[in-house]
């Protein structure tokens, strides 16, 4: 991560930098110093009372020393969107986890990442995905390359500043063409699954969606939604609860001959940069099992 030092930030010390604007924690701050590349200024190893001058860079190096012993490289085919130092933004496709778990130890977005990063490149990885999506769900994930880059952007998730937008068939059809689901969610008793929507009580967390109906023939209903929280299962739950649940959802609706997974796809988004701040958007385009099932109800889906 590098910092050009501006007119605002003359006179400063490396320390005001990271603890005032990066916002770094003691402990990130502490991993830096140890390295003898950790913080330089112009290739120059520096100590956090260095006083900066106009012009000069701050280079931070925070990346992986040591890969995830546990997480086995795997050959998979990525579509890769974006691809910098900080970051690589995936558009994942369904039918595959994001993380190993029981009966996928070696198949899933994870093991694949590893790949590319540790054979292609030999660089040592951890798996950071700062965004994740169910196994059936397709679409983007944003996944941070070092720590440094991770705790930025968990930073931006939590204040929201990171911007998700869905595209969901469903099955029927909702009673308004907009508007915002607001409600409780918890998970369900005796279940490490499954969720449902309940009152304000003790165990559950908020959950607020804004949709807008797309297109529809009564059948299937094409929606855009726009998740402000971002608990687990939220946007299958909420459509549910309002009498249409996803499309192909087992879980919370039933399957379908149309699509044999949930029909929701993550098409857009939005984040600060970790180490440039700006505002970068992306979008990946309907995958085809969703597509020919819109075209089948002559939907049509516009963005």
């Amino acid at each position: 991560m590098k910092t050009v030092i501006d007119k605002e930030r003359n006179g400063k010390t490396v320390l005001e930098i990271l603890k005032k604007e990066l916002r770094l924690s003691s402990k990130m701050i502490t991993m830096l110093k140890k390295r003898e590349d950790g913080i330089t200024v112009d290739g120059e190893h520096v100590t956090v009372r260095r006083i900066l001058r106009e012009g000069e860079v701050l280079s931070l190096s925070a990346e992986d020393r040591e890969e995830n012993e546990n997480l086995i490289p795997a050959e998979i085919p990525l579509d890769i969107i974006f691809e910098d130092d900080d970051i690589i933004l995936i558009n994942k496709p369904p039918m595959m986890p994001t993380h190993p778990s029981h009966g996928h130890f070696d198949d899933t977005l994870a093991n694949g990442v590893c790949f590319h990063m540790l054979q292609k490149r030999g660089e040592p990885f951890v798996f950071r995905s700062v965004n994740r999506l169910d196994r059936n769900t397709s679409g983007l994930v944003l996944i941070a390359k070092n720590r440094l880059s991770a705790s930025k952007l968990y930073s931006a998730m939590q204040k929201g500043q990171i911007e998700k937008k869905y595209i969901a068939l469903l099955s029927g059809r909702l009673p308004d063409s907009s508007g915002t689901i607001d409600t409780f969610i918890r998970r369900k008793k005796a279940s490490i699954i499954t969720r449902e929507i309940c009152g304000d009580l003790p165990d559950a967390a908020r959950a607020i969606t804004n949709f807008e109906v797309l297109s529809s023939d009564g059948i299937i209903t094409a929606v855009k939604a726009c998740p402000i929280t971002g608990r687990t299962h939220q946007l299958r739950l909420h459509f549910a609860h309002l009498g249409a649940p996803i499309l192909g959802d087992d879980l919370y609706g039933s399957l379908s001959e149309e699509i044999e997974r949930q029909a929701l796809h993550a098409f857009y988004l939005s984040f600060p940069h970790p180490s440039t701040e700006e505002i970068m958007i992306f979008t990946a385009p309907l995958p085809k099992d969703m597509e020919d099932a819109a075209v089948r109800h002559n939907l049509i889906i516009e963005v």
